[in-house]
């Protein structure tokens, strides 16, 4: 019996059924939450027209403005009509400081800094007990935005005169984080934990700040103790025993199972094989855009797409594979299984894409975003991680080299605004991530900004470089140029919003670099 979880077709339809039923009596109760339901089945588009909708009905009704202007800010990133819904809610309703504070975060998302602050600035003085609350999401914002130290200073104000409220710590803590001082931020985040223990949000970003100071038993202590992101598929494997580290396995089936992103997965799957050593039957469970990937790599495992298993099958322990290096006991880099490269491509598929790429060397990848999405948070986290085609070619063209596109997802649109030096792009012909790798396989170099890509490319051996953001992931660590990660990678760190000067350098190491490769690679 194969697991019958609602095709998402039919859950669609059924949403889109109910905002017709809504219509015909709503409440802002009823629209809120059936807005939620919209966005969360990624019919964010029906959500805004619905929210859209009750505002022309009842333009002066307070709570249809809120719920407009939150879908619009959270899932569709449209904070200039957000700005303008919310500017008319406080007018209706001119002493309700929760409608300051939504409307001093949407102005500084849609560029006004100023105007933003000003207002934070006047939240705080009118209404002292909103300015625990009002600090924190303020600060949120400016991180997000990429302000690490405008949102330290507020913070560090704000802890002298509330210096009992863990949120506020655990915030400076972030933000120290942020701006790449990891060991700083640990005693901001233990205060935080002794105020608020079972608080978990402050220990996930006390996890995060440990692993990016590099204190990997603690990191991954506190990492495993988060709250798992599971899917509809995935929310299955959680009716398993959590596998702990001091569980025997030997004889044991284990199911690993797909939490967060595909780089995530990349990552830590090299842990698994020690499991299997230790005498577990070990099973994958991933998207399918990985099972051949990792099939093709690790023999010993048995890979599924998580979207096959039966309501009938059954495993001794479950895992998340981000939580492998907490269960085979990481204590610093030197646990990390030498293994490299650990991920393999199949030499057929090698062959065949190396047959279709140029010849002419050396062979560049670039990838310049992660995908597009449309929610407010992933919107500021990819504007602060990506770049585009124009922007990144643009600094590093010409070039003598042939420069090959591994960019997936809708940046793949770039490719229509670029008009300078010529990108090879095979990836119409790509249906999975294996098919990546046979095209990495053929390359000499890959450059990247932090996508699944960029650890594709690490975990098999090939050159590759990192465009980084500038409050660099945890597993980058707060400085250096190296990864005890990945051996073959090279980062560069931008010290500011922009990707301008970072890529200029990076233009300047390509020169040499290609120079470097012709004189040891010279024309027959």
């Amino acid at each position: 019996m194969k697991a019958t979880w609602e095709p998402e077709k039919a859950h669609m339809q059924k949403l889109v059924a109910r905002k017709d039923a809504v219509l015909q009596n709503p409440t802002p109760m009823s629209v809120g939450q059936l807005c939620e339901e919209l966005c969360r089945a990624e019919l964010a588009g029906e959500a805004v027209r619905l929210s859209l909708e009750m505002v022309r009905r009842e333009p002066d009704n307070v709570a249809y403005l809120l719920v407009a202007a939150f879908v619009l800010s959270t899932h569709v990133f449209r904070y200039d009509i957000a700005v303008a819904l919310l500017r008319k809610a406080m007018l209706l309703e001119p002493d309700n400081p929760a409608i300051k504070i939504l409307l001093a975060q949407a102005l500084i998302v849609n560029g006004d800094l100023a105007g933003g602050t000003a207002l934070f600035s006047d939240i705080i003085k009118l209404y002292p007990s909103q300015r625990v609350v009002a600090t924190v999401q303020i600060s949120q914002v400016f991180l997000r935005m990429g302000y690490p130290v405008e949102a330290l200073n507020i913070l560090l104000f704000a802890v002298q005169q509330e210096p009992g409220q863990p949120a506020l710590y655990n915030a400076v803590g972030c933000a120290l984080g942020c701006l790449n001082r990891a060991e700083e931020a640990l005693p901001w985040y233990e205060q935080a934990l002794h105020m608020a223990p079972h608080d978990e949000g402050i220990q996930l970003g006390a996890a995060i700040a440990t692993l990016k100071a590099g204190h990997y038993a603690r990191g991954w202590e506190l990492f495993a103790q988060r709250s798992h992101k599971l899917t509809s598929v995935t929310k299955w494997f959680g009716q398993f025993p959590r596998l702990q580290p001091d569980n025997d396995v030997a004889g044991k089936t284990v199911v690993l199972f797909q939490e967060q992103g595909l780089g995530d997965t990349l990552q830590f799957i090299r842990f698994a094989p020690v499991l299997v050593a230790r005498g577990a039957r070990v099973t994958v469970a991933v998207g399918g855009s990985l099972v051949r990937l990792i099939s093709q790599s690790y023999p010993e495992l048995t890979v599924r797409d998580a979207v096959q298993f039966g309501l009938d099958e059954s495993f001794d322990y479950a895992l998340p594979i981000p939580n492998l290096p907490y269960v085979t006991r990481m204590q610093s880099v030197a646990d990390i299984p030498d293994t490299m490269p650990y991920l393999r491509a199949d030499p057929q598929d090698v062959a065949r894409f190396a047959a279709l790429l140029p010849a002419a060397g050396p062979r560049i990848g670039l990838v310049w975003s992660g995908e597009r999405r449309t929610s407010a948070q992933d919107v500021m986290a990819n504007q602060l991680r990506s770049s585009t085609l124009p922007v990144m070619a643009g600094a590093l063209t010409p070039v003598d080299a042939t420069l090959v596109s591994l960019q997936l997802g809708s940046p793949r649109e770039d490719m229509a605004e670029w008009h300078g030096q010529p990108v090879c792009d095979l990836m119409d012909s790509v249906t999975d991530m294996a098919d990546t790798a046979a095209i990495i396989a053929s390359l000499d170099l890959v450059i990247s900004v932090d996508t699944s890509v960029l650890h594709l490319a690490g975990a098999l051996g090939r050159p590759v470089w990192l465009l980084s953001r500038w409050d660099a992931c945890w597993r980058w660590l707060d400085s250096g140029e190296t990864t005890a990660w990945y051996p073959t990678m090279r980062i560069f760190r931008p010290q500011e919003r922009s990707f301008a000067p970072v890529l200029r350098q990076m233009g300047e190491a390509l020169q040499t670099w290609v120079a470097t490769w012709h004189a040891t690679h010279p024309t027959p």
